[in-house]
This record gives C-alpha cells, structure tokens and sequence, in this order.
C-alpha cells in the first residue's frame, strides 16, 4: 500500500532485495516531486542500509513500513519494523573487502541526525534519519527579446489576356482584386 499526502509518504513492504531497488525508486520519485533533489542519493542510500537491516536481521518477518516526511525544512526517513531487537552502531572495524557491518555507520555519516526507538502502536522499532531540506534550486529565466520588423506584403500580379493572339500580359495590382470572366 501506498499512500501519499503533501509531504508525507507511506510504504508498507516486505523487505526483500527485489523490493529494496523498487522502494529507492519511489524515495527518490516523491523527493523529485517535493523538488528536493539534492537529497535524492543521500536519502536513497539511507533508506537502502536500513532496509538491508531489516531484510538481514528482523525476526520474526520481514515486513515493514518506509515513512518519508517533510516538516518544517527537514526531511526524515523511517524504517518501521516488528522486530523488537534495538540495533547498535558498532565501531567500523572491518577489513576493506568486509561486505557488512556498515549500515548504520553509513548512515550516521550521511544524515545531520539519526536513532532509534521503539514502537509505541506495539512490539518493534523505528530506525530513522533526517537531512535538511531546501527545495532544488531554480534556474533564472532569463528574459527573451524579440525585434518584429514589419515586411511589405509582396506585390500581387493577375494575368491578363489582352489580345488572344499576343501572349498574355502580367499586370501588378496593389490590392486584392476581384476578376470577373468576360
């Protein structure tokens, strides 16, 4: 289910891989639509890690909830799940070839704030961040200038037929002009 008010976005999900590239197209299609564009890689790689979190770690399914909301210049991100388990930023201490472990760190380093806590509507948590919004800049429309220059209408000519056995002449009339056969 997706809903959607002015600044408010709602989806419910299972967070699957196949569904983690589907929910960073529609983060960065609303952040696009709020024209917020400058945070579209930073909220879309946010929203990734948390979910990467919650398709690795959420017991006892994997089902979950991506808010998206702007209020009052900020933008916050959150991750809603039923798992119970608070997670812990732990120091990166892992070797360069490490495929994870990050994920909250990551987040931490491109979000002005982050946390957790726990559900109030029942068992789970919330894992969120926030960046600070200012709309995409505008680019100046430049005035356009536009010289009209009248031009002359062209001269019209009629040709006629003054005597059949000479050729026909081409006569220039300045106006238009009714020709009646006769």
């Amino acid at each position: 289910m997706i809903s959607h008010s002015r600044r408010h976005c709602v989806v419910e999900l299972q967070a699957l891989p196949s569904r983690i590239g589907q929910i960073r197209r529609i983060v960065s299609a609303q952040l696009r639509h709020w024209q917020l564009d400058p945070l579209i890689d930073r909220a879309a790689l946010g929203v990734t890690e948390l979910l990467g979190n919650v398709h690795r770690h959420a017991q006892p399914d994997k089902t979950c909830v991506v808010e998206i909301e702007l209020r009052l210049g900020r933008l916050t991100v959150s991750v809603i799940d039923s798992d119970p388990r608070l997670p812990v930023l732990r120091p990166v201490q892992a070797g360069p070839l490490e495929t994870s472990g990050r994920g909250l760190a990551l987040v931490e380093a491109l979000s002005e704030a982050w946390g957790v806590r726990e559900r109030s509507d029942g068992p789970g948590k919330v894992v969120w961040f926030s960046l600070t919004a200012a709309p995409a800049p505008v680019a100046p429309t430049l005035p356009v200038s536009i010289a009209a220059k009248p031009v002359p209408e062209p001269a019209r000519t009629v040709v006629v037929a003054v005597d059949p056995v000479t050729a026909p002449v081409a006569l220039p009339v300045p106006s238009p002009v009714a020709v009646r056969p006769g």
